[in-house]
């Protein structure tokens, strides 16, 4: 059995995917971006490749601070699949504001997720704010 550090647990517990619905999105608003992966079924291939690559890495997503969403019931429609309208599979990054601000019909890893997050105004704000200049 290999030694995982508490804390690593404790970071991959917090991030668990959490069912639509389970989510109430205003509840979320300007705390947390969401990570929506959309699938007609638990079983579709690319479904479960992205939930592989997203925990590949939850330290990045983490730092980001990401909700992992997942809906793969298309009926009766969640509130989010009724707002976003996926189609098949789909995976769609929503900003603190709420605002869908990528949208992708394949899985993506966690590095090219992170690194569109980061190019987000209010991502670079937060960066800023963590490592302003000049200190």
């Amino acid at each position: 059995m290999a030694l995982v550090s508490f804390e690593a647990q404790a970071q991959d517990a917090a991030f668990a995917p959490v069912s639509a619905d389970q989510v109430v999105m205003a509840d979320l608003l300007y705390l947390k971006r969401a990570v929506v992966v959309f699938a007609d079924s638990p079983n579709d291939p690319n479904y479960i490749r992205q939930l592989d690559l997203l925990t590949r890495d939850t330290a990045a997503l983490v730092e980001r601070d990401v909700i992992v969403i997942t809906d793969t019931t298309p009926k009766p429609p969640s509130a989010l699949r009724q707002q976003l309208r996926p189609r098949g599979f789909s995976l769609v990054v929503l900003d603190k504001d709420g605002q869908p601000e990528l949208r992708k019909p394949l899985p993506w890893d966690t590095r090219e997720i992170t690194h569109a997050i980061d190019k987000f105004p209010s991502r670079r704000a937060e960066m800023l704010q963590q490592m302003p200049a000049g200190r």
